[in-house]
């Protein structure tokens, strides 16, 4: 396509220089040089004095006249049959056109673009060899923008495809362009929506973006992998990251414990999990004075993968209360539900009313309940399990539950 461009252009210097150049035709009458002109006209006056047509004043005047015209025409053939000046004035004329073409071209043509555009077609299949494979050199932020820019190509000439998609999102996100990232992902999913690796990528970018609702959405499509493939260390993982973002630091903790006994030794993310947990770690540590005054329940809770498969929507409070006491819980906490094992930890700071904590009751029951409104209202579509009642005979109760249907 630049080529047609540029022939265009030539096309159009060429015109504009044959314009200029092209050599005028002269009229009939003058054929003959002005000397011929008047020689020719002084005889015919000189015929007609001495026919006695033309009086000799007369004839002094004609010829008078006639010789005037012939030194004006003289003076005109000087001034405009001057063939270096008349070449220069061309030439200049054709280097002006030139330039001008040449300055709007430059200006306006989108050369450079189109000069991309036509090496990202051409090297498509060498750019996802690239990314998918790794084969090559490295992809740097111009070849990213190239593979973007074919990957955009080919979706309008050939419509949706989820693969180009996919590729697309993971391009943009790269790129820091998260929002379009996104929808790119979204458009892929629709067409294959329980593609593990697409699952993982678009949680990626929504935790990237940010935010409680794409953070809900992360969970949800990690959500989806997890039931599927438990042992998926990505989704693991993201949802580890989910879990930390969200300031829920237990099931952050919980995730990273599991994920940490699934690497391998050698495996370099190993490191950077333990030091997410022990910062965790050292964040929930009671205080001196909890530790004086407070007492605490750790919970190792087993929830259902069919249950979670049910309501993904749904949350998870576990509560103490007392028994034989008030129905107020004396601590609570509710979690994102997901499926697998989760460590829930209730502590005095878990109080839903001042003065009415763990410290006030000797004797107490741990309820573990599925709630699909997401209150403390309970409904008859709600699942939960409750513990025997257990006594604080130590500052530290420990116990395990599993939430079914």
């Amino acid at each position: 396509m630049i080529w047609h461009l540029v022939a265009g252009a030539l096309a159009m210097l060429a015109l504009s220089a044959i314009f200029i150049c092209w050599p005028r035709r002269a009229s009939a009458q003058n054929n003959q040089t002005p000397a011929q002109l008047f020689e020719e006209r002084l005889q015919l006056l000189v015929l007609a004095r001495d026919a006695g047509e033309l009086a000799e004043q007369d004839f002094a005047s004609a010829a008078s006249e006639l010789k005037q015209q012939f030194l004006e025409q003289e003076q005109q053939a000087v001034r405009y049959q001057q063939p270096r000046h008349k070449a220069l004035f061309h030439l200049s004329l054709v280097l002006v056109a030139a330039v001008i073409v040449a300055l709007t071209y430059s200006q306006n043509g989108h050369y450079r673009q189109l000069t991309d555009w036509e090496y990202a077609q051409q090297n498509l299949p060498a750019f996802g060899q690239r990314a998918l494979l790794g084969e090559g050199a490295p992809m740097e932020e111009r070849d990213m923008q190239l593979f973007s820019l074919a990957l955009r190509t080919k979706l309008a000439n050939e419509g949706d495809d989820a693969v180009a998609w996919m590729l697309l999102g993971r391009v943009w996100m790269t790129l820091g362009m998260l929002e379009e990232a996104i929808e790119s992902f979204e458009r892929a999913l629709k067409l294959m929506p329980e593609r593990t690796p697409l699952l993982i990528s678009y949680s990626q970018a929504l935790i990237m973006l940010g935010g409680d609702l794409n953070l809900a959405k992360a969970g949800q499509s990690v959500a989806q992998v997890l039931m599927r493939e438990p042992e998926n260390i990505d989704a693991v993982s993201l949802m580890a990251l989910i879990a930390y973002e969200r300031g829920d630091n237990e099931q952050a903790i919980a995730a990273w414990q599991l994920l940490a006994e699934r690497l391998d030794a050698d495996d370099p993310r190993l490191e950077v999990v333990n030091e997410r947990l022990a910062e965790l770690t050292a964040r929930l540590a009671p205080t001196p004075a909890d530790a004086m005054d407070g007492r605490q329940i750790q919970l190792e809770l087993e929830v259902a993968a069919e249950l979670a498969a049910a309501h993904p929507d749904a949350m998870i409070l576990v509560f103490a209360r007392a028994v034989g006491g008030p129905p107020i819980p004396l601590a609570a906490k509710r979690i994102p539900m997901q499926a697998g094992k989760l460590t829930v930890q209730l502590t005095t700071a878990d109080a839903m009313q001042q003065g009415w904590d763990l410290n006030q009751a000797d004797q107490i029951e741990v309820v573990a309940r599925m709630t699909v409104s997401g209150t403390v209202e309970r409904s008859d579509a709600d699942v939960e399990v409750n513990s025997a009642a257990l006594r604080f005979d130590q500052p530290a109760i420990r116990l395990a539950l599993t939430l079914e249907d």
